[in-house]
């Protein structure tokens, strides 16, 4: 709202003179005006020099000292303006001409005043020109908008408030988002403040006068712009710690929020003086919880402290405006007191029509104008109402600082003493009218009727609402000049009735602004507020916005200063390739309003004709049905992930259009049928409001002919039917039904009536095409043509037995029903059943066990049982339940009476025997019942339990054994001497005094031998602890950056990591070198009151010292945080003041390794101050080994301080900074940076050099050029001046025939390879097909892949068309291996060293490869070496074997191969030798050589594979070619290139057989996965395993690749990392698997040896799983503690023991509760739980039958023939008695 600016005050009406006082002939008592002045100047200002007010102060001051002198009034003083006075104490006399009144002043300059009345205050009223910077002024909030507030001043006044001057603390936040942003090269994200959450619409502040001045555009008048403060530091200026008394108002801001109210910064004295605001104390018109850091509250002050510091402040208006309650000042040291908002006593001196003039407290003038004395808005007579020497209450409202003697401004206003939003009760209906609710801005009044005229200024008018008048400015009386006004004549006189505008409203005044202009009455809208979305509009083109492509916008004038935006896509229907043409400036269009935001000043239009002609608006998400059909307009194209389109209509709605819906035939990329800023006609699929979300389609709704109408009529819900498959996504399944062309839904969840997991299992099992049947038709929407079915048996199965509900007249109460879960809330479980019917299953009506649950323990669609508990059929509503009722524990309502009477049972100590023994100071004894980290729960008698916090055990950090676990000395049942120091309460974490008893009391216990030893107790408390004193603490919770401690039982500190210990090497995992409970010699840093907190140290005393920035210098090395990670550098925190970049140069001192993100955020690490720049303020750090750690590693990157580092010749490496159009720049050092030329990037030519540097590359480069003057060096990065034994690339001149050469595949073609030469200069050749392989027509494509290595052999060179042609055949080089022996081994088999290296490289195979792997298929295992053919080799006599790099025999017999899960990893490799030297003579006799022979044709060994398996990499290539899906033949490969050392290429076989193996053998792949995780494990790095396993993940079974890894990783020793890994597990897949929990459980207390960590675990998995998983798994962690070694059976018994209480006919869990006593050995508990099983009540005799049969053979195996014998007899027994029930139940 912008409200009218009035022109004056409406005090100086008439002067007219009275019969007691008659005008002066002489000397006239008008006030010179000059003739171009208006006789009220706008807001009331003075047309008076500077010199003739000083002369009226001069005059009114000897006035003063006459009447002192004489007791007699002075006479008046004739020269005062009544322009610049409007509002004197008497206005009697009448105006004379202009020329005499000139004269007058002339002539009385030097003249006493006549003696005709006393010179009284002035009243004066705010105005524009009044307001002068430092003025204090009340003022309510009127408007919020984005970057200030608008906040209304008295007298039609509004100043604006920017988003920095409102808190210190808001302005900081704003400071650190500009400089956050400002790092990160983005804008404020100015959505982050929200200036709506820190005030609210009519809430009261004072406001300081920043500015008074004009907002203009150079050359032109612009608007006045008042500038307004409310930071308290400037609202309560004139303040001091003296003047804060009791029921003034002051200005606070929040400075933090806390639990019981809120710490309020009050700017008065620095920071000296503190507020504090109860939570009570804040008022009903502020929600505590959304409460903003740095907000600010007009306060009263309600009490001080003892010195003045704290402030007790209240918020409540309710209170500070109830003036009847004495909330009003009443004693003011100084008149500093006197600020706006503080309510005052005021003994009225005069009163007149105009105002009231008054004293507070006698001293100090205030005045109230027409507005705010309440004649304005009452209409009636000052005079009647009040009297002289009244005593009134009024409330401040403003200050005049230029103004002496001082004095106020005060309004009697009703709205502004009570502090409440002006009242009117012309609509009581609403809970709270607002004026501008009750009668809306911009609203024409067809009868306002004149109430009262203020001749020259204007006139009040009533609009029709009780208790607010309109004020008529006279310059909105008409279009053109009104001359006179008048209260009894003319047309504007008293009574007249006229058609007016309401324009504005000022909520200090109470009043409408109101204008009867013709103009602004037609004009169609005086705010965005009156633009309503989709409004059909006219305007005229403003102007037009162009940017480079051409015109990007047009801006549409639609009323006087309201303008409208039309987008580019918004000009037409079609694209218009010259828009300029036919959109002129000054042109009339018509335009369809899209959206409005009035917060933004926005309005977007359209000019599209489909738009505009079209009666459809959707411009909310409400009232919208489904099928409905509108135009939108495309403004986003997906093509990705979700196809589709985004649609928008009118206002904030959009729509989504998937691909699905765009078109009945198949669209495939959405960009090739549609455009951005096209409109399409969509029909509406589903809306969700509350989502703000709604599906939309193209789809014709004709194309669905009458015959599927008609079946999916017929289809009725409940009916069974069947279909196939036609498509499967993430999360359900699409059908056609048979028998027609429907298509129906089946969502995975509804496949079982288990859990998600085992619903996913079976839709894994679902493929496209297969045929499904016995679903049933769950639900259907004819309108959307959705059908959805359902496979759940439960569902199903109430079909059949026609317990289905499909209606709600199908419920009955009582009955049991099966349904699944639709949504959790809070308030309960909403089930739903058949064709939508839902009910609520309320909080109340769940059992007490899930309650605390998240959802209850349940999941969307789980499957439920439920009964009908009431029904409502009104309401259209039932509720159910599934609580069954549970008679009462006879044991627990003994044990509460007995507390009741206060008597201990079975004491420890024997000597108590009331519970009033146990007094504070009382020495007694108690029994340890449990051991945790930071306490020993204990028990003083049954029902009575105590505490003994960690800090209540030991005096000195000498005496703790275990500083990491210092109670793991006690153990339960031990028996310790404590001292009582009050009751615990579990809530605050304190204790008190023994009178604050409840039902289950906790007593706070010592057992500190200090305390123990004297019965004087010490408490330590806040108050008592000093800064730099030491103390023994304990951590009690570990945070990302700091560590909380323990000091006392009610004494609470945090320590900084930084902070914790000297080793920065310990601050990298604070929970492992600081667990919970550790202890701690600590030192107070820092105490702070306000937020009962304490800040300790743990380092030495010099380094416990906080480091300042004068601290710093270079060199010195100090631990930091690392609060920010890119992929640039990152940003380390040294202390809450100090922060530096860590750049890559300084990273590490081998470049090669520099890897920011290898950095986590909050890790902790050593630095090196690197650089300290004084006049800026900044540091630049340095993680350098070399300089943090003293490392005496090589530093292979020397660090370089500056160019005098630096020498010609020089060859350095550093990183690319920035590539520009001239060449490369590169950074040496943090303030060094080198150019490179683009001449000198390399030796060879670079068509697109810019391609090969990226920023952040690693480069190498020689210095050639270092000119200090300019600050320049230049770098060359060829390697011709980098290499001393630089050869030059291979031409093609240099190549010949037969030369063997390497290089890589550049090409795979049909009929062969293209191969580019290794260092050469792209010297390329052709390998055709016939030359690639010795066997006949390979396929070059399943042979090789672009990038392959290869050896090949020039075989011709063709010059004339520079062709080369090459060789890759195995024949090619056998020359080179060995050319006596046409038997040895191809090329590509591999060459083996001595026994005793492959020894220990098959070793590392089996743990490499052999990890988790399934077996194989069945193929496989005929690649396999027959038992029987190595049974002959005699194992101890071989000492060698193989073949040496000569061609000579080495027996190796020991050699075998790698054998685990059944596969012989290492492919028969070192088999096939031994078999040949046993088949032929003796191993030790020499092989005589052989002569070369000619070449002989080539034999096929292939069918030798069988038999040997293959032994090479061609055997191994052969094979695949027929076996691509075999993962075992895929590892065993991988097995051969380990042994080779050849880890890529083993990386690389593992990648091919990914892509290979089929997708539908899951298997196969899966031990792909295993083999290359396996792999990564053992060669590779902890990141590169993270992303194989995260790309595992999503091509295999998520939480079965958890568990191989897990166990990979155990097997390998590596227990953090599968720590790590099982806390990922149960966070990812706990809620669906109960096997994780146990899985996690075995770990920690079988390999960890952490039984506390495996105990966590199963209240955890209970509150996550579902309730019908509870007995299995508590079960299993039950028999954990009987089988693992470090378990406890004791504690498997109690677990059992509840079990089998809850579920004593579980006859499974006693038979494995049995078998884990008899596998322990204790026989006589085995037969106990025999026995007692027999004694349950309401076993089945079949069951029973078989227990008997079951103890018998256990005796059998483990008794004697006395207690076989005593089975037999109590199996009599029991036969004998059931049979007599039996027989009495029938008599009966």
């Amino acid at each position: 709202m912008a409200p009218i600016k009035r022109k004056t005050s409406l005090e100086n009406d008439y002067a007219r003179p009275t019969k007691k006082q008659k005008p002066s002939k002489s000397v006239p008592t008008t006030a010179v005006v000059r003739h171009e002045e208006p006789s009220f100047p706008r807001g009331g200002a003075s047309v008076l020099t500077p010199l003739e007010k000083k002369q009226i102060q001069i005059q009114a001051k000897n006035d003063v000292l006459f009447e002192q002198e004489t007791g007699k009034k002075a006479p008046k003083n004739e020269f005062v303006d009544e322009d610049d006075q409007p509002d004197t104490v008497s206005h009697t006399e009448q105006q004379s001409s202009k020329a005499k009144r000139k004269h007058n002043v002339k002539s009385k300059l030097s003249t006493a005043r006549p003696k005709s009345e006393e010179k009284g205050v002035r009243i004066e009223g705010l105005s524009y020109k009044r307001l002068v910077p430092g003025s204090l002024v009340l003022g309510q909030v009127s408007q919020i908008n984005r970057h200030d507030v608008a906040l209304s001043l008295p007298n039609n006044l509004t100043g604006y408030i920017p988003i920095t001057s409102v808190s210190d603390s808001l302005t900081a936040k704003v400071g650190r988002l500009a400089e956050d942003n400002r790092e990160s090269d983005n804008g404020i994200q100015e959505q982050e403040i929200d200036l709506g959450s820190h005030f609210f619409i009519g809430q009261f502040l004072r406001a300081y006068i920043v500015s008074t001045e004009r907002d203009s555009a150079a050359g032109t008048k612009g608007k006045r712009h008042i500038e307004l403060s409310v930071n308290p530091r400037q609202a309560n200026s004139p303040l001091k710690k003296t003047d804060l008394v009791i029921n003034s108002m002051i200005q606070a801001s929040v400075r933090s929020v806390e639990d019981h109210g809120l710490i309020m910064e009050l700017g008065v004295e620095g920071d000296a003086v503190r507020g504090f605001m109860s939570s009570k104390e804040i008022g009903k018109e502020t929600d505590t919880s959304h409460i903003q850091e740095g907000a600010v509250f007009l306060c009263l002050i309600t009490g001080l402290s003892s010195n003045g510091n704290v402030v007790k402040l209240s918020a409540d208006m309710g209170k500070a405006g109830s003036l009847k309650k004495g909330h009003f000042l009443t004693d003011a040291p100084t008149i500093d007191c006197f600020l706006p908002g503080t309510a005052v006593e005021i003994l009225v001196s005069e009163v007149t029509k105009s105002g009231i003039v008054g004293k507070a407290m006698g001293v100090l003038d205030l005045t109230a104008d027409l507005i705010h004395s309440g004649a304005a808005a009452s209409g009636k007579v000052l005079e009647t109402k009040y009297h002289v020497g009244d005593k009134i209450k009024g409330r401040i409202i403003c200050t005049f600082p230029d103004i002496e003697p001082a004095k106020l401004g005060f309004s009697l206003l009703d709205h502004i003493t009570s502090l409440k939003p002006h009242p009117t009760s012309s609509k009581p209906d609403l809970e709270n009218p607002s004026p501008t609710r009750v009668l809306p801005l911009s609203t024409i009044v067809p009868e306002a009727r004149v109430a009262r005229v203020e001749p020259g200024v204007g006139f009040l008018v009533d609009i029709g609402v009780k208790g607010i008048r309109g004020f008529v400015h006279i310059s909105r009386i008409a279009d053109g000049k009104t001359e006179n006004l008048a209260q009894d004549t003319g047309p504007y006189k008293a009574g007249s009735v006229h058609k007016a505008r309401v324009v504005g409203y000022n909520y200090m005044d109470g009043l409408f602004i109101v204008s009867l202009e013709p103009k602004v009455i037609a004009q169609p809208f005086l705010s965005i507020d009156d633009v309503q979305v989709g409004q059909i509009v006219r305007g005229t083109v403003e102007r037009l916005l162009l940017k480079e492509g051409g015109i990007s916008g047009l801006i549409i004038n639609l009323a006087d200063g309201i303008t409208g935006l039309v987008p580019e896509i918004h000009f037409s229907d079609i694209r218009l390739q010259h828009p300029e043409r036919k959109f002129k400036e000054g042109a009339s269009v018509t335009a369809r309003v899209l959206s409005t935001s009035p917060a933004e000043r926005q309005i977007r239009l359209t000019l599209k004709k489909t738009l505009m002609n079209s009666d459809e608006v959707w411009k909310s998400y409400d009232g919208l049905e489904i099928g409905a059909e509108a135009p939108g307009t495309i403004i986003k194209i997906i093509s990705s992930s979700g196809p589709g389109a985004v649609v928008q209509f009118y206002g904030p709605v959009r729509g989504f259009l998937p691909v699905s819906e765009m078109s009945e035939t198949f669209i495939n990329d959405p960009k090739e049928h549609f455009r951005l800023g096209q409109v399409v006609k969509v029909r509406l699929l589903s809306v969700d409001p509350a989502e703000k979300r709604m599906i939309v389609s193209c789809k014709d709704p004709s194309a669905f002919g009458a015959i599927q109408q008609e079946q999916l009529q017929s289809l009725v819900v409940g009916s069974t039917v069947s279909g196939t498959v036609s498509e499967k996504t993430n999360d359900k399944i699409i059908l056609e039904l048979a028998g027609s062309h429907l298509k129906a839904i089946l969502p995975f969840a509804h496949l079982t009536d288990g859990s998600a997991q085992k619903s996913s299992t079976a839709a894994k099992r679902i493929r496209v095409g297969q045929d499904m049947k016995d679903m049933m038709v769950l639900k259907k929407a004819e309108g959307r043509r959705l059908i959805q079915l359902t496979s759940k048996p439960s569902m199903i199965n109430a079909a059949s037995s026609g317990k289905l509900v499909k209606h709600l007249e199908d419920l009955l109460e009582g009955a049991e029903l099966d349904g699944f879960v639709n949504n959790s809330t809070s308030a309960g479980v909403f089930v739903e059943f058949a064709n939508g019917v839902s009910g609520l299953l309320p909080k109340s009506q769940l059992p007490e066990s899930v309650l605390l649950l998240p959802k209850f323990g349940m999941q969307k669609n789980q499957s439920i049982s439920a009964r009908v508990l009431s029904i409502d059929h009104a309401q259209n509503r039932f509720s159910l339940t599934t609580k069954p009722t549970s008679p009462l524990e006879a044991a627990k309502a003994e044990n509460s009476s007995s507390m009741a009477e206060g008597s201990l049972s079975h004491p420890v100590d024997e000597t108590l025997t009331n519970i009033t023994d146990l007094s504070v100071g009382k020495l007694t004894q108690a029994r340890i019942h449990s051991v945790k980290e930071t306490q020993l729960n204990v028990q003083l008698a049954d029902g009575v339990q105590g505490r003994i916090d960690a800090s209540e055990i030991f005096d000195n950090l000498e005496d703790v054994k275990d500083r990491k676990h210092p109670l793991k000395q006690f153990h339960p049942k031990q028996v310790v001497l404590v001292r009582i120091l009050g009751m615990h309460d579990s809530r605050n974490h304190r204790f008190l005094p023994i009178s604050h008893r409840n039902k289950a009391p906790v007593f706070e216990l010592t057992a500190k031998p200090s305390n123990l030893a004297s019965a004087d107790l010490d408490i330590l408390t806040l108050d008592k602890v000093s800064i730099d004193s030491t103390y023994l603490v304990y951590v009690n919770k570990v945070a990302e950056d700091c560590v909380w401690v323990n000091l006392s039982p009610n004494v609470r500190g945090r320590i900084k990591a930084l902070d914790l210990s000297d080793d920065v090497s310990l601050l990298k995992d604070l929970g492992k070198n600081f667990p919970v409970g550790s202890a701690l010699k600590a030192k107070v840093v820092n105490i702070d009151v306000a937020n009962n907190r304490l800040d300790f140290s743990s380092r030495s005393g010099t380094s416990a010292k906080p480091v300042t920035f004068d601290d710093l210098s270079v060199g010195m090395v100090l631990p930091g945080r690392v609060t920010r990670v890119n992929e640039r550098q990152i940003m380390v925190q040294l202390n809450d003041s100090l922060s530096g970049p860590v750049n890559m140069v300084d990273l590490a001192d081998d470049y090669s390794t520099a890897n920011p993100t290898t950095y986590e955020k909050n890790q902790i690490t050593r630095v090196c101050i690197r650089g300290v720049d004084v006049p800026n303020k900044r540091i630049h750090l340095s993680t350098r080994p070399s300089k943090t750690l003293s490392s005496s590693l090589p530093v292979v990157d020397r660090e370089i301080n500056g160019m005098s580092d630096l020498k010609v010749n020089d060859v350095v490496r550093g990183f690319v900074k920035n590539v520009g159009d001239n060449g490369v720049f590169i950074s040496l050092a943090f303030n060094l940076t080198a150019f490179v030329r683009v001449s000198n990037l390399s030796d060879l030519f670079l068509k697109d050099w810019k391609s090969e540097f990226g920023i952040d590359q690693l480069v190498k480069g020689k210095v050639i050029q270092i000119d200090e003057d300019l600050d320049h060096v230049q770098m060359s990065l060829k390697r011709s001046h980098i290499d001393k034994d630089y050869q030059p690339p291979l031409t093609f001149d240099d190549m010949t025939v037969g030369r063997i050469v390497t290089g890589k595949v550049r090409k795979v073609e049909d009929f062969g390879v293209f191969i580019l030469v290794d260092n050469s200069a792209n010297v390329s050749g052709l390998c055709h097909k016939s030359n690639m392989a010795d066997r006949k027509s390979p396929n070059p494509k399943k042979l090789y892949e672009e990038g392959d290595t290869v050896k090949a052999k020039i075989l011709k060179i063709d010059h004339s068309t520079r062709r080369i042609s090459l060789g890759l055949k195995a024949s090619f080089f056998e020359s080179e291996i060995d050319g006596d022996d046409p038997e040895n081994d191809a090329p590509e088999r591999p060459v083996i060293g001595d026994s005793s290296s492959e020894d220990s490289e098959v070793d590392k195979l089996k743990h490499i490869l052999a990890e988790n792997v399934d077996e194989a298929s069945d193929g496989w295992k005929d690649l396999e070496k027959p038992d029987d053919e190595c049974s002959d080799i005699d194992m101890d006599d071989a000492d060698g074997g193989g073949v040496d790099i000569n061609g000579n025999s080495i027996k190796d017999s020991n050699m075998q191969g790698l054998v685990a899960g059944g596969f012989d990893w290492t492919g028969g490799i070192f088999t096939a030798k031994d078999g040949d030297q046993s088949s032929g003579t003796d191993a030790e006799e020499p092989q005589p050589r052989r002569k070369r022979r000619k070449a002989e044709p080539q034999v096929d060994h292939t069918g030798n594979l069988d038999a040997h398996g293959p032994q090479s990499v061609a055997d191994f290539e052969r094979l695949l070619l027929g076996r691509p899906n075999d993962s075992g033949l895929w590892v065993r490969y991988m097995a051969l290139q380990i042994q080779l050392s050849e880890i890529d290429k083993a990386r690389e076989i593992a990648e091919r057989a990914l892509r290979t193996i089929h997708i539908r053998e899951q298997d196969e792949k899966l031990n792909a996965w295993m083999a290359l995780l396996n792999l990564e494990n053992a060669y590779g790095s902890h990141e590169g395993l993270d992303n194989i396993f995260a790309r595992a993940c999503q091509y295999c079974d998520s939480l079965n690749m958890h568990e191989r890894l897990a166990s990979t990783l155990i097997a390998s020793g590596k227990y953090e990392k599968a720590e790590d890994l099982y806390t990922k597990a149960l966070s990812k897949h706990g809620s669906n698997s109960d096997n994780i929990w146990l899985n996690v459980a075995t770990f920690y207390l079988t390999t960890l040896n952490q039984p506390s960590k495996a105990h966590a675990l199963l209240p955890r998995a209970l509150q996550t799983l579902p309730q019908h998983t509870h007995l299995q798994l508590t079960s299993q962690f039950a028999a954990l503690e009987f089988k693992s070694p470090n378990g406890d059976p004791e504690r498997g018994r109690t677990m059992f023991e509840g079990v089998l209480g809850t579920f004593p006919k579980r006859l499974d869990i006693w038979s494995i509760l049995v078998d884990l006593e008899t596998n322990k050995g204790d026989k006589d508990r085995a037969r106990a739980l025999f026995e007692r099983a027999t004694k349950v009540k309401g076993i089945k005799k079949g069951k029973m039958q078989k227990w008997f049969e079951k103890w018998e053979k256990w005796e059998g195996k483990n008794g004697d023939q006395r207690s076989q014998r005593r089975v037999s007899k109590l199996a009599e027994v029991y036969v004998t008695k059931l049979a007599e029930e039996k027989r009495g139940g029938l008599e009966i």
